[in-house]
Parts: C-alpha cells; sequence; structure tokens
C-alpha cells in the first residue's frame, strides 16, 4: 500500500507536469499563429508589388493607397518642414531617416509624407551631420506605399508623454527637429498640411535629390518556417511532458496494486 507522502507527492508531480505539458501546448499553438500572420503579411507584400505603379496626386483615392505599391508623383519639397528620425540603425551603423513633405497640390496645400532614405549619425567629436540636399522647383519622386512611418519603441510611452511631440514648423532656425516616431497626424497639426494618409519610401528620382541618402528599406519579417519550428519544438516538449504524467501515474498504480510485504 502506497504512503499518504508518497500519494501527495505522486500527485503534486502529475498536477506541474500536466502544467507543464499545457503550457508548452498553448506556446506551440501561439508560434503557429506568428507563422500565420506572417504569411498574410508576405502575401500583402507580394500583392502590392504586384499591383499597377501609382500616379500620387491630390485625387488619389484612399483605397488605392496600398501597402508596398509602387508608386510615382511629383511636387516641391517642404524643406522647412524636414524632420529626422532618430535611432534608425543601418547595417549596424546608428543614424536618421530624412522625411520631407512633398507639396502636390499648392490650391489645398495636400502634401505627401516622404522618406528620403537614411543617413549615417555623427559619432566623432566636432563631426556634423551633412548638409542636406534642397532641390528646389518641381520634383518628381518614385517609390513604395507604407500605412504609417515604421514606428520605434519608446519607454516614455509607458507613462502616457508625448516625450517626442513635434513643436510647430518651421523652427526659428530651420533647423530640422529629432523625434522617435513621427504620426501623420502630428505632422499635419505642426505644419497645417493636408496629409495623404500614406507614407511614401524614395527608391528614385533626380541625382541631386537622392544624394547622399541610402535607400534600403528595412521590409517585415516574413520566416515564418522559423515560427513553425518553434512550434514543433514546443509540441515535443508538449508530449515529453505529458508522457512522463503517464509513465508517473502508471507507476503509481502498480505500487498501489502490489500486495504489501
Amino acid at each position: 500500500m502506497a504512503k499518504p507522502h508518497s500519494t501527495l507527492r505522486t500527485l503534486i508531480t502529475l498536477a506541474l507536469l500536466g502544467v507543464l505539458a499545457v503550457a508548452c501546448a498553448m506556446m506551440g499553438n501561439w508560434q503557429l499563429r506568428r507563422a500565420a500572420e506572417r504569411d498574410a503579411i508576405m502575401q500583402t507584400i507580394e500583392a502590392g508589388r504586384k499591383a499597377a505603379p501609382l500616379k500620387l496626386d491630390a485625387a488619389t483615392p484612399d483605397g488605392e493607397l496600398v501597402q508596398w505599391r509602387q508608386a510615382a508623383t511629383h511636387g516641391v519639397w517642404l524643406h522647412d518642414f524636414t524632420v529626422l528620425l532618430d535611432n534608425r540603425n543601418f547595417k549596424g551603423k546608428p543614424g536618421f531617416w530624412v522625411a520631407t513633405p512633398l507639396l502636390i497640390d499648392p490650391a489645398t496645400r495636400t502634401a505627401v509624407l516622404v522618406l528620403r532614405g537614411w543617413l549615417p549619425r555623427p559619432i566623432l567629436p566636432g563631426e556634423s551631420l551633412p548638409p542636406l540636399p534642397r532641390p528646389e522647383g518641381m520634383q518628381q519622386v518614385q517609390g513604395q506605399i507604407v500605412s504609417h512611418v515604421p514606428r520605434m519603441f519608446e519607454l516614455w510611452s509607458l507613462s502616457g508623454k508625448a516625450a517626442s511631440a513635434l513643436p510647430k514648423l518651421p523652427l526659428p532656425d530651420k533647423t530640422p527637429p529629432r523625434v522617435q516616431n513621427l504620426p501623420l497626424q502630428d505632422l499635419a497639426s505642426a505644419t497645417g498640411l493636408k496629409l495623404l494618409p500614406a507614407v511614401l519610401e524614395q527608391t528614385g528620382g533626380a541625382d541631386g535629390d537622392t544624394e547622399p541618402f541610402v535607400q534600403e528599406w528595412p521590409q517585415p519579417s516574413t520566416d515564418s518556417d522559423q515560427n513553425r519550428g518553434y512550434a514543433l519544438q514546443w509540441f515535443g516538449f508538449a508530449c515529453i511532458a505529458a508522457i512522463a504524467a503517464l509513465v508517473v501515474a502508471w507507476r503509481a498504480l502498480r505500487r498501489r496494486t502490489q500486495p504489501a510485504r
């Protein structure tokens, strides 16, 4: 006959193994959901890039502003409204994204925000950011559409404070402000512009407009096979925990059925 303390220990072991099996199975299901999300992102990217190039103007319907769709437009750069997006790394090097509105309809002050490219952050003492190109007059710009400026995590956002809120533009000294993130509504409020509900990541234009920017834009991770591999591992751990629970239960039952010596 099994001792009371032995029975209690067996029950605790079975409970812990059961919780472990359920937790591992839940982690496996979560990884499968992540894989499905990444598959959906990949489908969105492929659908956008297969769509016919779009000619952007003030009358472009919102439904045509498809993520990752190639687009072209023309307008006048509003250099006084340029904003530097901080903490944007490229191949491990710290730097900025340069964001400038392009005025495409002066009558209604309609503009599209263009991410013009990446510039390295000055590191050495006395080093400064290179002068930003300021082409004047009508400009042709090509790029790909994204729904918003990609966000960076902000610690101060947990407190509900807008630590990176834009001041009224342009600044008195005409220097571009530096912020971590740039919501379109904040830029519209700071400039008085009517912005299209999308952002253009520039990939082409006049030579004087693309230098010295790096225009290799990051893409969301779409490696869903990695998540499926992790899911397989978690389900394997769940099976191991379940088998261990069965072995413990079988041994406990065997001890109870054996005649006392």
